[in-house]
Parts: structure tokens; C-alpha cells; sequence
């Protein structure tokens, strides 16, 4: 075995032992869930605005406001009851708080619907939703939680 190869597999070896090793101050994840309800409207500027409630599997749960702005070819205006997220890689309630980059395709015709993969950092939040109402296009902008006041 070369210089070079041997260099190779201990930085793999080191990598996988890391991996591999118990992360003793590292807290557990939590599972955590968003019900919402929203409305929006778009032409061109897209702007959506709603509610909804976080809980999470170690009993914390807090009221929310969520709120979409973004640009694009898109047209429309929606409703969206008894929608649902699941977060990941969340530590505590309060890392679900803040603002993810959010990119969308969407089509509907009297029955609307959404289903989107957001980030914001490590955090991760997959959306799906459906409710009613008219809408065409894609878009780029952020979808953003907020705690209620």
C-alpha cells in the first residue's frame, strides 16, 4: 500500500470511528409536527398567511403564525385547510422558528394542493396540504414561522 493510499483509508477510518462514536453531550432529536391553515393570493408576487400550532413528541407545543412571500411566473388564489408539517433534526421547539428557503411548482383547478421540502439550516420541514381554489406557476421566495404574540 502507497503513501497515498494509506493516507486515504485512515482519514476513512477516522471518519467512520467519528460517525460511529456515541455523542455524549449531543442531545436526542424530537419529533415535531406543524398543523396549519393558510390563504394566499399571487400574480407574479406570491403571498400567502395563516396559523397553526407546533407539537412535539416531548409535550411542548406552541401557537404559530406562518407566512409565504415569493416571486415568480405564478397566478392564482388558494386555500389550504388541515395542512401538515414534519420537522427534522430538531433539538428543541424553539429551532422550528424562523424563516426557510422555500421554491414551489404548483397547478390547481378548484381542488389545490401543496407539497414542498423547506430548510432552514439544519432544520428541515416537509409540507403537504390541500384545499381549494385556482392557481398556476412556480416561484422562489421563503416560508417563515413565527411564534403567536
Amino acid at each position: 500500500m502507497n503513501s497515498k493510499s494509506a493516507m486515504v483509508f485512515a482519514t476513512l477510518a477516522c471518519a467512520i470511528a467519528m460517525a460511529a462514536a456515541p455523542k455524549a453531550h449531543a442531545a436526542r432529536d424530537i419529533d415535531c409536527r406543524l398543523d396549519y391553515q393558510l390563504t394566499g393570493w399571487s400574480l407574479i408576487y406570491k403571498h400567502t398567511t395563516g396559523n397553526g400550532r407546533v407539537s412535539c413528541d416531548n409535550g411542548q407545543s406552541m401557537p404559530v403564525r406562518v407566512s409565504a412571500k415569493a416571486v415568480g411566473l405564478t397566478a392564482g388564489k388558494w386555500k389550504v385547510d388541515h395542512g401538515q408539517g414534519r420537522f427534522t433534526d430538531v433539538r428543541n421547539i424553539n429551532e422550528v422558528i424562523g424563516r426557510y428557503a422555500q421554491a414551489s411548482a404548483n397547478i390547481g383547478v378548484i381542488k389545490s394542493g401543496e407539497a414542498q421540502v423547506l430548510s432552514n439550516g439544519p432544520v428541515s420541514l416537509a409540507l403537504a396540504g390541500a384545499g381549494a381554489g385556482v392557481n398556476i406557476g412556480v416561484d422562489i421566495g421563503a416560508f417563515r414561522i413565527e411564534p403567536m404574540r
